[in-house]
């Protein structure tokens, strides 16, 4: 596997494989890689014949009081992993080069609407630096697919609303959630719990499952949510959301849609966790 930070290199390679009609898959991450990350690229070597990562961590997408400077940076097991998986390439860029004139003086992609909410509530100008830089990877990299976990699936119908917006010539993948055997969906942020944190984070999962037990045997939803949140902060999580939305859009459950997702995200000790459940009714 080749590790550059230059983006001529990356062009140079890609180039290469499209003149002799090959093709490209593209997953950008910011690194401490896990089992989640390495499904993707497992599932990126199945659909191309060529795959490209992405390691960066992004300080347009970080709050100002939220964890820049703590967040692991694990290079050397990131690249053992990747390449064992199957990746050819890898960019690595600095913050210099993707953002030269700095933060405040970058030209920005912002996907409205659905960037606003949730997640994006309680983060805001979060998406927006997930548009911005997937955007410039994907100029960078130009790639015939990319990949992403349905984990983050709010950032997975941003980036895949952008697409389409731009008109990029780049088709978006959802790839399923790897979880532990105690259904705890894998993060690099999970590194943040306690040992006796580790043992309670499952109970996000369980407090999905409830509340889609709930919706499939028609009870009102709104009570449903009430009753899961109250489930949640007795197990020891605080909730910052828990929505049920129309599963394509996010827009607001109406009582004719089939198709809904579930989607969570709790305090636990240091660690905001997250995970979504999609289900028909």
């Amino acid at each position: 596997m080749l590790t550059t930070a230059k983006i001529d290199e990356i062009r140079t390679r890609v180039r290469e494989w499209r003149q002799k009609g090959e093709t490209v898959a593209f997953v950008p991450t910011m690194g401490n890689l896990h089992q989640g990350h390495v499904s993707l690229i497992l599932e990126a070597a199945r659909r191309a014949d060529h795959v490209v990562a992405s390691i960066f961590v992004n300080p347009l997408q970080f709050g100002k009081n939220e964890d820049l400077d703590a967040y692991p940076r694990t290079l050397g097991a990131d690249q053992q992993k990747l390449t064992e998986a199957g990746c050819e390439l890898l960019f690595t860029p600095t913050p210099e080069l993707i953002y030269p004139k700095g933060l405040d003086a970058q030209t920005f992609v912002e996907v409205p609407g659905i960037s606003d909410e949730l997640c994006g509530a309680s983060r805001p100008g979060h998406f927006r630096g997930v548009a911005t830089i997937v955007c410039k990877l994907f100029n960078i990299v130009q790639p015939d697919i990319a990949l992403f976990g349905r984990k983050d699936y709010q950032q997975l119908l941003v980036i895949k609303t952008m697409v389409s917006d731009l008109s990029l010539p780049i088709e978006v993948i959802g790839v399923e959630t790897v979880r532990e055997d105690s259904g705890l969906a894998l993060s690099s942020r999970n590194g943040y719990l306690t040992e006796a944190e580790k043992a309670l984070a499952p109970k996000l999962k369980a407090a999905m499952d409830k509340l889609a037990e709930a919706i499939v045997l028609g009870q009102d939803i709104d009570q449903a949510i009430s009753d899961t949140k109250e489930f949640l902060r007795a197990a020891g999580l605080e909730p910052d959301y828990l929505e049920v939305r129309e599963a394509s859009s996010l827009k607001p459950v109406s009582s004719d849609d089939k198709s809904l997702v579930i989607l969570a995200a709790a305090y636990l000790g240091k660690a905001r966790l997250i995970d979504n459940m999609t289900l028909s009714r």
